[in-house]
């Protein structure tokens, strides 16, 4: 008969093994994050000029969502990623002031009225509660280890204990808006301190003109999206023996156009401009670094237990052709776009790419061109390959997933939530009755509302207080307004959007 101590040691190794097992089984999490790239550009959701192989080989091998919504532009965008709140919520994110580090190293100010001021703006950035949970403090809590690579976190100026309170164990990338504008940046920041980018002279990064008329290569010898990758490709080798939390909020495509060559796809492009050129070797490039990603995970014998999501801020952006005014959009034909029968859209206004694939408006929209965003969740498996979902989910729903993936309760009072029933092809048994997009901007369509049930509510006009109401499920392109015929609905729909924005954040009471 086995003795007390014998069978205590036996349970203990017991638990100690079904403790691994379980720490084994915690997935990797792998969050690509593109900037300004429509669904309609990638060729799972039916792009057809610019092949995207290994973007197309995640859905292929994964899930794809065809109801995911993202913000209207990049600050908001990655505030709700990061927070789990919709972007209505009050004290969200801050279009604070950028640009200074620039104008100290174009030596506009002096080092003294530089520091002057960044210590101004510390003091003037919205608070963080004590009680305020992000994203990557989710996978911490777990036990994993977060890093970002690439844009910022929320707001447009930052700073390294900024950084760090948001969760990140390894940062490396940008504390300035602005800077990322350009992607010949004379330095960056790791950890706090600064590394210089050989080649790169330019205070404002290389940025180019809206036209994108420049030569290939322009604005330095370091391309900051090639130090990106070498930089996560390094990270997975030296943490591919522990859970990791990976965010990769890359510049690619934003505009404006850069790239140190043309791919071989669009070097010698018969018909296409050089910045058509230019913008598709951007995509181009986007894919191949995904692809070396996915390489490195089978490298690494990773690839099975590592989830890996692909989305973009927010929608389709044009900068490689004439882009009309955002208050005056127009037509080929020289009319003046409007707000009901004719509408801007890339598919109809000379966009080669149709990069927003036949939806109306662009970024800073609020109809689906502005925020409809691509979803693909790859998880060799575990999720069905090839499957599609029409799930209402948005950014502010990865913050419960990710707490969900890593064995973590979800904060309290977090607008999100978690979609890993339906990744896993579950019952999802959670649902949101609607999903709330803010939008500053009085142009092209507002602020707006998607339900549940596929109906859309738009505030079309701000300051004429028009609003405009879609039914998503039969007309994604929002071709027929059907308003008129629904005066109640209208009035149900707006109480709930006007409740929604500036209200209270639950997280925080």
């Amino acid at each position: 008969m086995k003795s007390i101590t014998q069978l205590l040691f036996g349970l203990l190794i017991a638990f100690g093994v079904q403790a691994n097992s379980m720490a084994d089984e915690r997935p990797n999490v792998i969050l690509i994050f593109a900037d300004d790239l429509g669904p309609g550009m990638l060729g799972c959701y039916g792009q057809e000029v610019v092949t995207t192989p290994n973007i197309d080989r995640l859905a292929r091998e994964g899930m794809k969502f065809n109801n995911y919504y993202g913000g209207v532009y990049c600050a908001p965008a990655r505030w709700t990623l990061l927070t789990g709140m919709h972007d209505g919520r009050n004290g969200g994110w801050a279009q604070n002031r950028a640009g200074l580090p620039i104008w100290r190293d174009a030596r506009q100010i002096t080092e003294e009225e530089y520091q002057k001021r960044m210590e101004k703006h510390k003091a003037n950035s919205n608070p963080i509660a004590d009680n305020e949970v992000f994203l990557a403090q989710v996978a911490q809590q777990a036990g994993y280890k977060t890093a970002q690579f690439g844009k910022l976190d929320r707001g447009f100026l930052t700073w390294n204990e900024r950084v760090q309170r948001f969760g990140w164990d390894f940062h490396e990338g940008y504390y300035d808006h602005q800077r990322c504008h350009g992607f010949y940046p004379p330095y960056l920041w790791r950890n706090g301190e600064r590394f210089d980018l050989p080649g790169n002279t330019m205070a404002d990064c290389g940025k180019t003109s809206e036209k994108g008329d420049e030569p290939v290569g322009y604005g330095g010898e370091t391309y900051s999206q090639n130090v990106f990758i070498e930089g996560i490709l390094k990270f997975l080798r030296a943490n591919h023996d522990q859970p990791f939390f990976l965010y990769h909020p890359t510049q690619l495509p934003h505009g404006p156009v850069a790239i140190p060559e043309l791919h071989p796809d669009f070097a010698d492009h018969p018909t296409m401009s050089l910045a058509e050129k230019k913008y598709a070797s951007m995509v181009k490039m986007l894919d191949d670094h995904v692809g070396l990603i996915m390489d490195e995970l089978v490298t690494l014998g990773i690839d099975d237990n590592t989830v890996v999501l692909f989305t973009s801020d927010n929608g389709h952006e044009l900068y490689y052709g004439p882009k009309p005014s955002y208050k005056k959009q127009t037509l080929p034909s020289g009319e003046p776009a409007n707000l009901t029968d004719k509408k801007w859209r890339s598919s109809e206004c000379g966009d080669i790419f149709d990069g927003a694939g036949g939806r109306a408006g662009l970024k800073r929209s609020g109809y689906q061109g502005g925020m409809q965003c691509p979803m693909i969740v790859r998880w060799p498996s575990k999720i069905e390959p090839g499957s599609e979902n029409n799930l209402l989910t948005a950014h502010y729903d990865f913050l419960a997933t990710l707490a969900d993936l890593v064995g973590e309760e979800k904060p309290k009072g977090k607008d999100g939530i978690s979609y890993l029933p339906t990744l896993l092809g579950q019952p999802q048994t959670e649902h949101h009755e609607h999903v709330v997009i803010n939008n500053n901007f009085n142009a092209m369509g507002s602020r707006a509302l998607i339900t549940g049930e596929g109906l859309k509510l738009v505030e079309a006009d701000r300051k004429k207080g028009i609003f405009q109401l879609y039914d998503l499920t039969t007309d994604n392109e929002e071709r027929t307004n059907l308003a008129s015929g629904y005066p109640n609905k209208i009035t149900e729909l707006k109480q709930i959007l006007m409740r929604e924005i500036d209200s209270p954040r639950p997280d925080l009471q």
